[in-house]
């Protein structure tokens, strides 16, 4: 018989959503009309000046591999990103492409966490943090969160959870799943707590563009030594693309080469080409008009919820998620889902994905469709509600 898979394949966690994401396409395959907000992808297709920009690519045979840290052109447009949008003077060569926001996180992952070491990351949080820890052979010290705190780690928390092990914090601003934001002060908190440990601070701003009524401050305005997650596939809308990228200290750049090109040789050369395109006025200007319906979207959904007795006590400043306590109603959230799945066809996220802390009461929205269709998806939800025997 041969010897049993490894360790690390057996400690991560598959994610709860799939085995509704499989049975939502069941149904629907059957004939039903499901309505998906459980899964993060905008449901916009990506705005046509990146998609002609990846067409002309492959039509002047851009297709061979790029330099591991990625297209020169791309990382100076993004370093004048960072520029005209938060004031910040940025080196290029401090900037890595990656293939998605996930190979940024691998890549910082990595070069920070041996193997016993461990982050400090906020429960709720998005689940695929804690796993790329594993795979290193680090860990993730979860620190409980709720409302109190903006479901956001503080310097206080820092301090108070930090020990041998610890040589770092990851925070997302804005957060999967809860949406809430970093200020500045705070930003500048983490960075103090977590430098006065010689510790790393590491923050996730893939969700930055996609604020509503603020924008969310980079923590490089507050610490040049800070490592940050971005991607291009939430607020530019291109997740199919699978390209992201990482700021980084100068003195981490050679190392982070070294290991992106053994990891991953180089993101994709067609969706480099293609983010070309993003940064153009013309570009922006779609995508702005994406993040004001979004905003119409979280406007609509927030209160809708609250009043068929969804608890969601703090209103999200970014993303497009809403988690919601359904203490309320009883029962656990997985077979809340899937009466909500099964009866009105509305399909949406147990806290089980997100962590462990309180998870069990609460679920995730996605307003990721149309309004009506998120009207209709209240619709399904209030008459669920009244057949739902928790």
């Amino acid at each position: 018989m041969a010897q049993p898979y490894s360790a690390r394949s057996r400690a991560i966690e598959p994610f709860h959503v799939m085995a509704l994401l499989a049975r939502a396409n069941e149904l629907q395959a059957s004939g039903c009309d499901v309505i998906h907000l459980e899964i993060g992808e905008p449901d916009f297709t990506t705005a046509a000046p990146i998609v002609e920009a990846g067409q002309a690519a492959l039509a002047q045979g851009h297709t061979r591999y790029t330099a591991a840290r990625g297209l020169p052109a791309l990382r100076e447009a993004i370093a004048g990103f960072y520029q005209q949008r938060y004031g910040l003077s940025i080196d290029p060569q401090r900037i890595l492409i990656t293939p998605g926001g996930s190979g940024a996180l691998l890549l910082a992952a990595s070069l920070l966490v041996d193997p016993g070491k461990h982050w400090l990351l906020a429960d709720p949080g998005y689940p695929c943090n804690r796993h790329f820890l594993r795979l290193v052979e680090g860990a993730a010290q979860l620190v409980p969160v709720g409302p109190e705190v903006n479901y956001q780690l503080s310097a206080d928390l820092v301090e108070r959870y930090w020990d041998q092990d610890t040589v770092g914090a990851l925070v997302a601003s804005p957060a999967n799943p809860t949406g809430t934001v970093l200020d500045r002060d705070q930003l500048a908190g983490l960075s103090a707590a977590t430098r006065a440990r010689k510790g790393h601070l590491v923050v996730d701003e893939i969700y930055h563009g996609l604020t509503y009524g603020m924008d969310a401050p980079s923590v490089l305005e507050v610490d040049d030594e800070a490592f940050v997650l971005n991607s291009f596939s939430k607020y530019f809308g291109m997740t199919g693309w699978r390209l992201g990228w990482l700021v980084a200290p100068p003195a981490a750049v050679a190392d982070l080469e070294k290991l992106a090109q053994n990891l991953y040789i180089s993101a994709p050369s067609m969706a480099q080409h293609a983010a070309l395109a993003c940064f153009q006025p013309a570009t922006l200007a779609i995508l702005e008009e994406r993040r004001a319906e979004f905003a119409r979207r979280r406007d609509f959904l927030l209160p809708a919820l609250r009043g068929l007795g969804f608890q969601i006590a703090v209103e999200p400043q970014g993303a497009f998620y809403l988690y919601a306590d359904i203490s309320a109603f009883g029962g656990d959230a997985f077979a809340f889902c899937r009466h909500f799945l099964e009866t009105e066809h509305v399909a949406f996220t147990p806290g089980l994905d997100f962590g462990r802390h309180q998870a069990g009461h609460h679920v995730r929205f996605a307003y990721t469709q149309s309004l009506p269709r998120l009207q209709e998806a209240v619709e399904r939800i209030a008459r669920g509600l009244r057949s739902w025997q928790g």
